[in-house]
């Protein structure tokens, strides 16, 4: 068996192809209900990484043949102690010692950047049947960020899919930091009498404040806000044992996680809640949807300034952005959010709204 780690070539059009396919295969067993992978998506960090982000991607081949790869995100603007992983493997090629292979070596790229810890996702059971974007949750390309990283590889045949990363993450010595619920809408059972009264109910206890709409990029006159939102969210989150600090973000930084999201060509909704006496934009929302679908969303932030909670502003701006995502994507069927398990307050204003378990994940963290 002959085993090699290259770094990826981006002018090799072959070995991307088979990435590609590796990460789709994997995917859609791991979360059979999501969309297939967005190519455009997948490629982008090659070419249009997120700003602060050098991303490092190495690809195995066994007997001249891909059959996996990991990619390592190292943080240069906050946490530069830390990086984020993703790591798969082809199921067909499974249990050979890839994974172990490809993590061998992503631990030596993180010890050379001087690295202390790393941080990947693996698909769980839902907390309570037999066993992390949105403040407290994740969503894949939330602003500032990629894909939640993927711990696959090498796990006993006995334990399935589903729990094959956790099996992985353990085997390397990992700890389980952060336990996360998805949560998906079916738009075809949202009940539009009840969004209208949740709207009305929320717009009567917000006096004092207004709503905002945009698509895309935000208006100038709010970017510095949208900054200061952007780096609450790890402040206010729960984060479990996870050893993340909060990031400073500031107007030019989100314009340049609007770019590599047009890059992307990830369609985003906002609704946001500007405080009238002093014109200051307090809470925001955020919808999503990949380049190649119509039919599915991923909700991502939901935070209000600590200052001005209280008011109902977080379900007024996420239900009134949900009207506005749905005026614009009519084809849109389902929504998917994550949320930290013990994110009670933004998990009882998803299921006012109709979201309903759907999977579980778990944020592995390493000592390197």
């Amino acid at each position: 068996m002959d085993l090699y780690i290259a770094a990826i070539d981006p002018t090799d059009q072959p070995t991307l192809d088979a990435a590609y396919r590796i990460a789709a295969t994997a995917e859609a067993m791991d979360a059979p209900d999501l969309p297939p992978l967005c190519r455009r998506r997948f490629e982008a960090p090659l070419r249009h990484p997120m700003p602060g982000i050098d991303t490092r991607w190495s690809v195995a081949h066994l007997d001249g043949l891909p059959v996996g790869w990991v990619r390592i995100n190292l943080h240069l603007l906050d946490n530069t102690e830390n990086a984020s992983i993703e790591l798969v493997v082809d199921p067909a090629h499974r249990r050979r010692g890839v994974g172990r292979a490809l993590f061998t070596h992503a631990r030596e790229l993180l010890r050379e950047a001087g690295c202390k810890r790393v941080v990947g996702s693996a698909v769980a059971a839902l907390p309570g049947a037999g066993g992390p974007g949105e403040l407290g949750g994740k969503a894949p390309g939330g602003p500032g960020g990629e894909a939640p990283g993927d711990l696959g590889g090498e796990a006993p045949a006995e334990l399935g899919g589903e729990l094959a990363g956790a099996a992985f993450a353990t085997a390397l010595g990992a700890k389980a930091a952060l336990v996360d619920v998805r949560r998906r809408l079916d738009v075809a059972t949202l009940d539009r009498r009840q969004l209208a009264a949740l709207l009305a109910d929320a717009r009567s206890t917000a006096a004092g404040y207004r709503t905002v709409r945009w698509r895309d990029l935000p208006p100038e006159e709010y970017l510095a806000d949208v900054a200061h939102l952007e780096g609450r969210l790890l402040a206010d989150a729960p984060m479990g044992d996870l050893e993340w600090e909060p990031e400073q973000v500031d107007a030019e930084r989100i314009r340049g996680i609007e770019r590599a999201l047009d890059a992307r060509g990830v369609r985003r909704y906002s609704v946001a809640a500007v405080h009238e006496a002093s014109g200051r934009l307090v809470g925001w929302s955020l919808l999503s949807l990949a380049a190649n679908t119509t039919r599915h969303a991923w909700q991502q932030i939901t935070i209000v300034e600590p200052a001005h909670r209280g008011h109902r502003l977080g379900l007024l701006c996420k239900a009134e952005n949900l009207k506005h995502t749905l005026a614009y994507e009519p084809e849109l069927q389902a929504i998917d959010t994550y949320n930290a398990a013990a994110n009670s307050h933004m998990i009882a204003i998803n299921e006012q709204l109709g979201f309903r378990p759907a999977a579980g994940s778990t944020e592995w963290q390493l000592t390197i």
